[in-house]
C-alpha cells in the first residue's frame, strides 16, 4: 500500500472514531477501519481484564466464523494461553520496549513448549483464515487490549511493512477509544445526580420529552411518578446536613430498587426532596403499584417520614397529553395532594371522578395552581 492510501487509511479510521457516541460506536469504527486499512477480512478488537487475567472480544467485524457475534456477549481467552501477548505485556514492554505488532500465519508452528498449544495458529486454522497481524492498544502508559486483523487462506500474508502500519493505527484506536471515553464520563456527570447517582433534571426532561413525543405518534402509554420524601428539612436543622444527604442517598436507592420493578423505568432526582420515576410502555397500574411499594418501604426509612407520592398515567382519564409540561403538572399536583392528606399510598391522577382535583389544579394557570396548592397543603403542610 502506498504512503498516500495508508494516510488516507489512518484520516478515515480517525474521523469514523471521531463519529462514534457510544463505546460500541468505535469499536466497530475501529475494527473496520483497521480491517480495510490493512486489507484484511476480519477484524476484532478486544480488551485486556487484568483482575480476571483474559482478554475480552468487545467487536469482531467482516467475515465472521461460525459462532463468532459481532458483540459478543462472553467470548474471552486466558491470557495464559498466549505466551506472545505474556512476553509482550511481562517482559518485552515492561523492559522498554515499544509495544509493536507481529504476524502469525496458519502455516506456523501449532507447539512450542512441552504442554503449550499455540492458540493463535490454531484458531486461524480452525476459523480457515491464513495470517493474521497482532497490535497491541496501549493507553496512558499501559496495555489496554489489542487490535487484530486477519486476512483468508490463499490471500497475501501480512508482512512486516504491514505489522509496522498496524503498529500506527493502533496507536490511533487507543486515541479514538480515550476521547469516546471522555465524552461519555461528560455526558455521564451531565446528566446524573452527584450525590444519589440517579439521572438528574436534565436527564429527566430530555426522557419525558421523548416519551411525551412517542405517546402522541405511536400512542404508548406513558406514566410519572413525582414523590416528595417527607421530613428532610427537619432531618437537615435537627441532625446536620450529613445526616440528610444520608438519607437521600438511601431513599435514591429505594427508589432504584422499586423502579426496576417496572421494566424500563428512569428513576431521577429533581433536586432538593423531589424525585421521580418515568415509565414508556408498561401499564398504568404497574407503575401505581410501584409507586405503592416505594410509600411502604420510604416509611421504614429513618430518620425520614415517609414520602408523597403523585402518579400521572396516560393511561387513566386525565384528559390528552400533548406536552411534557402537562404530564409534569398532573403528577406534580398529585404529590402536592399526597403531601397536603399525608397520604400512606400514591394519589393519582383522574382516579376520583369527572372533577378530579388534582386534574383541574394541573390545568389552572400557574398563579391559582399555587393558591390551589396551598389549600392542598393547608396546615398540614411541614
Amino acid at each position: 500500500m502506498g504512503e498516500d492510501r495508508r494516510l488516507a487509511a489512518v484520516v478515515a479510521l480517525a474521523q469514523g472514531m471521531a463519529a462514534a457516541h457510544t463505546s460500541r460506536e468505535a469499536w466497530r469504527a475501529a475494527a473496520a477501519g483497521a480491517c480495510r486499512a490493512l486489507g484484511g477480512s476480519f477484524a476484532a478488537l478486544s480488551v485486556w481484564e487484568r483482575e480476571l487475567g483474559r482478554l475480552r472480544v468487545l467487536v469482531n467485524v467482516g467475515e465472521r466464523a461460525e459462532g463468532e457475534e459481532e458483540f459478543p456477549e462472553a467470548e474471552s481467552y486466558p491470557v495464559h494461553e498466549f505466551a506472545e501477548i505474556t512476553e509482550f505485556l511481562h517482559e518485552r514492554w515492561a523492559g522498554g520496549g515499544e509495544p509493536g505488532a507481529w504476524v502469525e500465519t496458519a502455516e506456523g508452528p501449532a507447539a512450542g513448549r512441552p504442554g503449550y498449544i499455540h492458540q493463535r495458529v490454531a484458531a486461524l486454522r480452525r476459523r480457515g483464515r491464513g495470517c493474521c497481524v497482532v497490535a497491541p492498544i496501549v493507553m496512558h502508559g499501559r496495555a489496554w487490549g489489542e487490535l487484530y486483523v486477519a486476512r483468508p487462506v490463499g490471500a497475501p500474508v501480512f508482512e512486516r511493512a504491514d505489522a509496522d502500519f498496524a503498529t500506527v493505527l493502533a496507536s490511533v484506536v487507543a486515541a479514538g477509544i480515550a476521547q469516546t471515553e471522555r465524552l461519555e464520563e461528560a455526558h455521564r456527570l451531565a446528566f446524573t445526580d452527584a450525590l444519589t447517582g440517579l439521572a438528574n433534571r436534565r436527564a429527566v426532561d430530555v426522557h419525558l420529552e421523548e416519551a411525551v413525543e412517542r405517546h402522541r405518534t405511536e400512542g404508548v402509554a406513558v406514566s410519572l411518578v413525582v414523590c416528595d420524601l417527607n421530613g428532610l428539612k427537619r432531618v437537615n436543622d435537627t441532625q446536620g446536613h450529613a445526616v440528610g444527604d444520608r438519607l437521600l442517598e438511601r431513599f435514591g436507592s429505594v427508589l432504584s430498587l422499586c423502579g426496576a420493578m417496572v421494566p424500563g423505568a428512569l428513576v431521577g432526582r429533581l433536586g432538593g426532596d423531589e424525585f421521580c420515576l418515568l415509565a414508556v410502555g408498561p401499564a398504568g397500574e404497574e407503575v401505581v403499584g410501584a409507586a405503592g411499594e416505594l410509600c411502604r418501604r420510604a416509611a421504614e426509612l429513618a430518620p425520614g417520614e415517609g414520602v408523597a407520592c403523585g402518579v400521572a398515567s396516560t393511561d387513566d382519564p386525565i384528559g390528552p397529553v400533548r406536552s411534557a409540561r402537562r404530564l409534569f403538572r398532573l403528577a406534580d399536583a398529585a404529590q402536592y395532594r399526597a403531601k397536603a392528606e399525608r397520604a400512606a399510598r400514591p394519589v393519582v391522577a383522574g382516579r376520583a371522578g369527572p372533577d378530579d382535583p388534582v386534574v383541574r389544579l394541573a390545568d389552572e394557570p400557574s398563579r391559582e395552581a399555587n393558591g390551589e396548592r396551598r389549600r392542598f397543603r393547608g396546615r398540614h403542610a411541614p
